[in-house]
């Protein structure tokens, strides 16, 4: 028996050709067709959202879920209802901040059984990359990991310690065989440790004292690394969070040349400036660093050349302890962005001010995201055959940060009261409306990619 069609219709449909007036038919779980705005018919179930946008769901590859074992920090379920408010129904999951973390197939099982039941929406994980493990990355991806991540620097966390040259390069042989990434944080020690006793010395309240600890130099040399193992292995690199704009031009290069190679930024590093952060205000702190106005403009404008391919939240909370806020010290305080429930509005807050388009914002938060975790003719687009995720959106609308509403389990965050633009008023899942207005579905729908 076939599922009854479900039809939604607006003036203003993302489609991959363009923004223009359409219906979506939903058979099932799937699209069916993306037809003529007249192709409405009244034996189907039927959405009109008017002049409201209708885009694909976000698909964000840079989420920290942090369960097992940090679960007071975040947790699949938490997380899942912050990613469907904010118009995200699919999430790749990060190898680290779990215990244990996600670096051999055991571990990976352990994180499903603890997922299993409690996604709102559908959750892929990636595999982690730490010294001595390339023999269980195959396992990994067997398990279903989407690609591995690594570290160039210390994590953070004790239990992901970063990898050097001699771990990346059999780590990246092994991940060209399997065809799968390497995500890389593309950081490296040596220009941050050279500062160490330079910044003992400074202001540990001062955010210019943080900026200064995470120079450039840091990211352009780990760039400039990783991309001679690109050259050498082949295997598919992709940096995650980029922050300096000085390294822009090695990416650039890298992608001239042909290279496998691809990176991201981040909403936070778009949205905000250095010069902006008031001391001690260290919910503001990740690595690398948010830094100038001038260096915010040029990550712009790599994105709109495409030097810079998607926009992913790097989601990375903590408890409000571990934030350091009571004495506000830069230097002690835990390095993480939490913004899984507001990457989409910051990011089109930014883009539509400088005159990006609608079709530009699916492209890096949809389209390019999914082509990196392998979704690419799953999930990203309104188009025939792709799973029936879609979004909502006002991009007219505007609104301020109210952290009360915020579904991530703790609500420190940049954006408190910041005023942003766009409002997700839906969001379905294949076919399903999972968050509407404020309230979600009782019925816990995700799946694993």
């Amino acid at each position: 028996m076939f599922a009854r069609m479900k039809v939604f219709r607006s003036r203003r449909v993302v489609t991959p050709d363009g923004v223009r007036a359409a219906t979506v038919h939903v058979r099932g779980e799937k699209i069916e067709a993306v037809a003529d705005y007249d192709a409405w018919p009244t034996s189907a179930e039927r959405v009109d959202v008017g002049e409201a946008v209708l885009m694909p769901g976000v698909v964000d590859t840079h989420v920290h879920v942090n369960e097992p074992g940090r679960t007071d920090w975040e947790g699949f379920r938490s997380a899942t209802r912050a990613a469907a408010s904010g118009g995200v129904t699919a999430l790749v999951d990060m190898p680290l901040n779990s215990i244990p973390p996600t670096t051999t197939a055991a571990a990976l099982r352990t994180k499903k059984q603890e997922a299993r039941g409690q996604c709102l929406i559908d959750v892929g994980f990636w595999g982690g990359v730490v010294p001595g493990n390339a023999g269980e990355l195959e396992g990994l991806v067997r398990e279903g990991a989407k690609g591995a991540k690594a570290f160039m620097c210390f994590s953070g966390v004790d239990e992901f310690p970063g990898s050097k040259e001699e771990d990346l390069r059999p780590a990246m042989a092994e991940l060209k065989r399997l065809g799968r990434p390497l995500l890389v944080h593309a950081e490296v020690e040596e220009p941050i440790d050279a500062l160490a006793a330079e910044i003992a010395s400074r202001d540990p309240r001062s955010y210019l004292t943080y900026l200064a600890s995470r120079p450039p130099e840091a990211e352009e040399e780990a760039i400039a690394l990783i991309t001679r193992l690109c050259r050498e292995t082949g295997a598919r690199t992709h940096v995650v969070h980029h922050s300096a704009a000085t390294a822009l031009p090695l990416i650039r290069q890298a992608r001239a040349d042909g290279l496998p190679f691809t990176a991201e930024t981040c909403p936070h590093y778009l949205h905000f400036a250095a010069e902006d952060i008031r001391d001690g205000a260290t919910a503001y702190k990740c690595a690398p660093p948010i830094r100038e106005r001038s260096n915010r403009e040029l990550l712009w404008s790599a994105l709109d050349e495409g030097a810079l391919e998607l926009v992913a939240s790097d989601h990375s909370p903590c408890t409000p302890a571990l934030k350091k806020m009571e004495v506000g010290d830069f230097m002690a305080a835990w390095g993480g962005i939490s913004g899984l429930q507001l990457g989409l509005p910051v990011t089109w807050t930014g883009a539509s001010s400088r005159g990006h388009s609608l079709s530009r914002l699916v492209k890096w938060m949809c389209e390019a995201t999914a082509r990196l975790a392998g979704l690419e003719h799953q999930k990203g687009k309104l188009a025939p055959g792709f799973d029936a995720d879609l979004v909502v959106f006002e991009p007219e609308a505007t609104f301020t940060v109210d952290v009360k509403r915020l579904e991530h389990k703790n609500k420190v965050t940049p954006y408190a009261e910041g005023e942003l633009r766009g409002v997700v008023t839906s969001t379905y899942l294949r076919g399903t409306r999972i968050f509407h207005q404020g309230e979600h579905a009782p019925e816990l729908k995700g799946q694993f990619l």
